[in-house]
């Protein structure tokens, strides 16, 4: 081989290197985000873990979501299962996913159950609102659009979090989850799940308005989901939900809209000023779980699996757009 060759050689595998290197950092090429932990965000005095997704590149001033998974679940599995880290890239928000421990409870459901653990200032609910203020600081995120939702014990958590700490998010979606305070209104969280709480709509009501002692509002509104046939946690909690949080922002218990999505039943309820405060969404023949639609469509997201069902509905894409999120 001549010099001349040698040189024209490695000046071709220089270039190749240069556009290898180019082509890797080019956005639409780069690594996917992952999932990470973060340690010393606050007290934490729920002694839960957290971590976090944050796509990349995303520009200061976007919302943030709380994502809670439900019991025997955690954080990376129900984040990714449920749609919300595929709705984060494709939207561009990142998503608090607080875990729970074993130690606190066998199952890792949270403790939507213990007041401990639901009051402001105290437990679990501490522990994710401080984890929430740490991702505002962190990414410099969005204060006014902060929204959080959960599925199940997650769900519950949702109510407790829109309840206990009202400033904080613009909106909750409880997909088969609980109303706040239900386990001390039925007196059991058993009862609760499988029977309901005896409550009139003041009365629960009147539950969320003491979680914030002399709070005027603004209120999150709420939107809720759940399977029909869903026999771990009643559908009547869809209901009582309802019936909670129509009465918090005012608004009378007749939905102003009923009309059909992905041929589900769903309702909206407005408050006196015409805003839309309460959505719900009744999944037909669904029993307990997370609704997804896996594919690649608009519409779509989720992955099937455990407690993800796949019923051509993802909820996380219609509490995602209900919010404004994309």
């Amino acid at each position: 081989m001549t010099q001349t060759g040698s040189v024209r050689r490695i000046t071709v595998l220089a270039a190749f290197l240069v556009a290898l290197v180019a082509s890797l950092l080019t956005p639409g090429r780069a690594a996917a985000a992952s999932l990470q932990e973060v340690t010393g965000f606050g007290t934490n005095p729920g002694a839960l873990k957290m971590f976090r997704y944050v796509p990349d590149g995303l520009p200061a001033g976007r919302p943030v979501v709380v994502v809670l998974h439900g019991c025997t679940q955690n954080a990376a599995g129900y984040g990714g299962g449920s749609g919300w880290l595929q709705l984060a890239d494709r939207w561009g928000f990142s998503v608090v996913l607080p875990q729970q421990q074993s130690a606190n409870n066998a199952t890792s459901c949270f403790n939507w159950f213990q007041s401990g653990d639901t009051a402001r200032g105290q437990g679990e609910a501490a522990s994710i609102a401080q984890m929430t203020d740490r991702q505002l600081a962190d990414v410099s995120g969005d204060p006014a659009r902060v929204y959080v939702t959960g599925l199940s014990a997650g769900g519950a958590m949702t109510a407790v979090m829109m309840a206990a700490y009202p400033e904080r998010f613009a909106a909750g979606g409880v997909v088969a989850g609980l109303p706040y305070g239900c386990a001390q209104a039925a007196g059991s969280p058993y009862v609760c799940m499988y029977v309901g709480a005896t409550q009139s709509p003041q009365q629960w009501g009147d539950r969320v308005r003491a979680a914030r002692p002399g709070y005027a509002g603004p209120w999150p509104t709420l939107a809720v989901v759940h399977g029909t046939a869903d026999y771990t946690v009643r559908p009547v909690n869809m209901t009582d939900l309802t019936e909670q949080w129509t009465d918090v922002h005012g608004a009378d218990g007749t939905a102003d809209v009923s009309d059909t999505v992905a041929g589900h039943p769903h309702q909206v309820f407005r408050d006196p000023a015409g805003r839309a405060v309460v959505e719900t969404y009744s999944v037909t023949g669904m029993g307990h779980g997370q609704p997804v639609d896996p594919g690649s469509g608009a519409e779509q997201c989720g992955t099937a699996g455990a407690y993800a069902l796949d019923v051509n509905l993802c909820a996380a894409y219609r509490l995602g757009r209900g919010w404004g999120l994309g």
